[in-house]
């Protein structure tokens, strides 16, 4: 897909339930650069060309609700987790299931709470790279792993709601759309915000690039 060819309708799930517990304070409300991560993570994709962005939310959580009113997202778009606890993949599930969805959206991107470091260049070349190869389940690959974002066309979003995986790494095992990987040279890709160490890391990586 040349650049001058528009991106289907697609839309973002922010996983936004975690605990933060080893970070010692909410992630997404960590600063960054003139916003917060969370603010960051919002006009990064909104800038990519996002349809629509739907945050899932752990209830309750107040002081996520108080930056997301500042920051006027929507209430609509948040979809709240009822068990935080059982993992990253209950989010997952709770975004498939989701009926606020706007029906144009043929492609879902699965992203991360945690990577405000990632080069835009890099996601918007996955995007690229994922409507170019027929809509296959898409990941972008790092020093020979699959890393986040992954993107998962509309038949492998629906055969979420009814798949019996337990990870999203094995459902992307069991799932009847063809995988694919973008291989990129972002060293961002191997770095997620668990501790205030990472959280420097990551902060110094973008001064640096």
């Amino acid at each position: 897909m040349s650049a001058a060819e528009k991106i289907p309708a697609f839309g973002v799930v922010i996983l936004g339930a975690g605990a933060s517990a080893r970070m010692g304070r909410p992630k997404l409300l960590l600063p960054w650069r003139n916003t917060t991560v969370i603010g960051h993570l919002l006009k990064q994709w909104r800038e990519l060309g996002a349809a629509q962005i739907g945050i899932v939310l752990r209830p309750p959580d107040a002081s996520l609700a108080a930056e997301l009113a500042r920051l006027d997202f929507p209430r609509a778009d948040r979809i709240e987790n009822p068990e935080p606890e059982r993992g990253m993949f209950s989010s997952i599930l709770c975004a498939a299931g989701w009926p606020g969805w706007k029906d144009e959206i043929t492609t879902w991107a699965i992203v991360l709470g945690d990577q405000p470091h990632l080069r835009p260049e890099t996601l918007r070349q996955l995007l690229e790279f994922h409507f170019a190869n027929a809509n296959a389940v898409c990941q972008l690959e790092f020093d020979g792993h699959a890393r986040h974002p992954v993107l998962l066309p509309r038949r492998a979003f629906k055969e979420l709601k009814v798949s019996s995986a337990e990870t999203l790494k094995d459902f992307l095992k069991r799932t009847s759309v063809r995988n694919a990987q973008c291989s990129v040279d972002d060293p961002g890709l191997a770095l997620d915000l668990d501790t205030p160490e990472d959280y420097q890391r990551a902060q110094d990586s973008t001064e640096d690039a």
